[in-house]
């Protein structure tokens, strides 16, 4: 029988696993674009990455999409979101 601190364990590294993410794709994206997003911005649903800013930071984003993608396998390997939308 699995006991419900084990569970709880489970549910605290996956919640700490996102939290990276997020911060890693903050972070790689400010980089590049040299604009601040906050992390409550930014949305992981199967492995697709979804921006919530204004669309003019959108399309910067998009136009060094390249850039991002391949800084953001460097840093997550495996784990590195599919697609930016």
């Amino acid at each position: 029988m699995i006991e419900i601190k084990d569970l709880l364990l489970k549910f605290n590294n996956l919640l700490s696993n996102e939290g990276f993410k997020k911060e890693s794709i903050r972070e790689i994206i400010s980089k590049a674009i040299g604009i601040k997003i906050d992390s409550k911005d930014i949305t992981i649903k199967n492995n697709i990455i979804y921006l919530d800013i204004k669309p003019i930071y959108k399309n910067e984003i998009f136009l060094k999409k390249d850039f991002i993608n391949t800084q953001l396998k460097e840093a997550l390997g495996k784990k590195a979101p599919q697609d930016l939308r």
